[in-house]
């Protein structure tokens, strides 16, 4: 295991891994949303014109909403988009909602994809596609937004109302996109007493459900009859589709792999799934990354203790043994626990990967970057492989990632300092 001291080493000026002075404010800026009481950023993207859009879960006086903003490239608000830069809205009148993850797709338009709170306790899945100027596409779903109900209500999750934010439970959300524009998303069902199993959906360009799609619409991923749950997914340069996230209690990490037509792909790991532990000890995945050669690298977290976990793989589903045995690297951030996040590929090779450390006032940005070999990049972070960020007196979370063209590194969460507001920094990568 990696051991690393409880502060971050100091990043000199100009260096990778260091705050971009010249983006905002000293590096970073809080994300506006007009009307709003409190707002947490959960994903960041970069769209054609390099500006940044900010998908949300923002608190309003009259409950929960999804929000989506977009800053030009210095940071600033792009006052010409929604609502002096942002847009707040339901994905049905009358109900809460948040977002989860924003796509720039090639067209101009922008994919909201998050969760549809049915009741204080139940969630589905949702999408919203808005134009570039912020007005809802009225093509897509009912009026630009589309709810997920899939037959026996097993798209039907869990409101999390417990666990604090940052750290990893029960509302996944997680979406990617299809070369033909079609969209892959996960959820995970609770059935009875202590039962979960995951749910990989597709939806096609007019926000329906694609019933081409394993003759359905959705898959069903639950392995060795365990408790299943998914947080990630990515379509891989190929169109299979790989999930992540953890099966088991105490949690075992999972990885599986779909054909493009929605039956499993057998040939990768055993039998289409990969399980493992970290060390020995339990572990979960938060985020899965191709690389150029088609290997990939995992990213999330152990469990007690909690630490910063990447695992390297081969593009059949086997740990690569040239890179640490083939055993799970756990990074030790803070004293009180740390994760990974997001995690996003460089044109290079080289992996950005963001997180946070845990547990009250020690809660701060980290920001690390691997090789592709599957190491910590020496040249990041004065030699560390990383940083940890302290934005101000404020409890801090980074939950997303975006790469900019010209190498630097786009981050997205929120700090808590009376109430929660969405903040997006940037790093010289």
């Amino acid at each position: 295991m990696s051991i690393q001291s409880v502060l971050a080493p100091p990043t000199s000026f100009g260096h990778a891994g260091s705050l971009d002075t010249a983006f905002a404010s000293h590096g970073k800026t809080q994300v506006y949303f007009a009307g709003s009481v409190s707002s947490m950023a959960n994903s960041v993207a970069i769209d054609s014109h390099g500006r940044l859009l900010v998908a949300a879960k923002v608190g309003t006086p009259a409950g929960s909403r999804f929000g989506l903003a977009r800053l030009l490239e210095d940071g600033s608000a792009d006052l010409t988009f929604g609502n002096q830069g942002s847009v707040i809205g339901q994905f049905a009148p009358g109900f809460e909602a948040m977002a989860g993850k924003v796509h720039a797709l090639s067209d101009g338009n922008i994919l909201v994809t998050g969760l549809h709170y049915e009741n204080a306790h139940r969630t589905l899945p949702a999408l919203a596609l808005f134009d570039p100027q912020g007005c809802l596409v009225q093509r897509f779903g009912d009026n630009g937004c589309s709810i997920v109900r899939l037959p026996g209500n097993l798209s039907h999750g869990i409101r999390d109302a417990w666990l604090p934010p940052g750290v990893p439970g029960a509302e996944a959300c997680d979406a990617d996109v299809q070369a033909d524009g079609r969209i892959v998303l996960v959820a995970n069902h609770h059935f009875e007493l202590a039962d979960h199993a995951g749910m990989l959906i597709r939806i096609d360009t007019n926000g329906e459900l694609d019933n081409t799609f394993n003759g359905r619409g959705f898959v069903i991923v639950r392995h060795l009859l365990m408790n299943t749950w998914l947080n990630s997914v990515n379509v891989q340069r190929d169109g299979r589709i790989l999930v992540g996230g953890s099966i088991n209690f105490p949690e075992e990490g999972l990885l599986a792999r779909y054909h493009p037509d929605g039956s499993l792909d057998e040939r990768f790991a055993v039998d289409g799934f990969m399980s493992f532990k970290a060390q020995g000890q339990n572990a979960q995945v938060s985020q899965v990354v191709q690389l150029e050669a088609g290997d990939m690298q995992c990213f999330g977290s152990s469990r007690d203790p909690m630490r910063c976990l990447a695992l390297k793989l081969h593009i059949n589903g086997r740990p690569d043994r040239h890179c640490h045995d083939g055993q799970a690297q756990l990074l030790e951030i803070g004293r009180s626990g740390c994760q990974w996040t997001a995690a996003q590929a460089q044109p290079d090779g080289r992996v950005v990967t963001v997180g946070a450390t845990i547990g009250g006032v020690e809660a701060d940005f980290i920001v690390g970057r691997y090789l592709a070999t599957g190491q910590l990049d020496p040249g990041f972070g004065d030699g560390a492989g990383w940083v940890r960020t302290r934005l101000g007196r404020s409890l801090d979370t980074a939950t997303s990632v975006a790469v900019q063209t010209d190498g630097n590194i786009v981050v997205g969460g929120y700090s808590l300092d009376g109430n929660y507001r969405a903040v997006v920094a940037r790093y010289l990568g």
